[in-house]
Parts: C-alpha cells; structure tokens; sequence
C-alpha cells in the first residue's frame, strides 16, 4: 500500500448480520458497538484501520 494511500473499500464493512448479544462486537462485520456507533464521522485512516484488523480477525461474515 502507498505511504497515505487508503484502499477502495465498501462504504461499510456491515453484511446485515447485526448481532452483540453476547460481547461488544458484531458477529457480522466485526466491529465494536462503538465503532458502528461512530462510524459515518470516523476519519478515512481511521476507518481503514477498523477494515485492516477486522480483515485479519476473519470480517465479515455473512453466516454470523
């Protein structure tokens, strides 16, 4: 990736399997609640690095 260069990404990792019933992340996409809650004002570096972890931890899942 180019030093600042933010990958195209979806607009958002959600797949429509919104579940935190049991902790404070989505089994659909992977972010925290506060992440969801926050994201249309997070930064483009900030979002990207929500993408960068949840991608590595095997988000989104479409199956939950």
């Amino acid at each position: 990736m180019d030093e600042g260069k933010v990958p195209e990404r979806p607009d958002t990792p959600c797949v429509a399997v919104c579940s935190t019933t049991f902790d404070d992340v989505c089994r659909g996409c992977g972010r925290t609640y506060i992440e969801v809650a926050h994201w249309v004002s997070m930064s483009a570096e900030a979002k990207e690095k929500v993408w960068q972890r949840i991608l590595a931890e095997g988000y989104p899942r479409r199956n939950g």
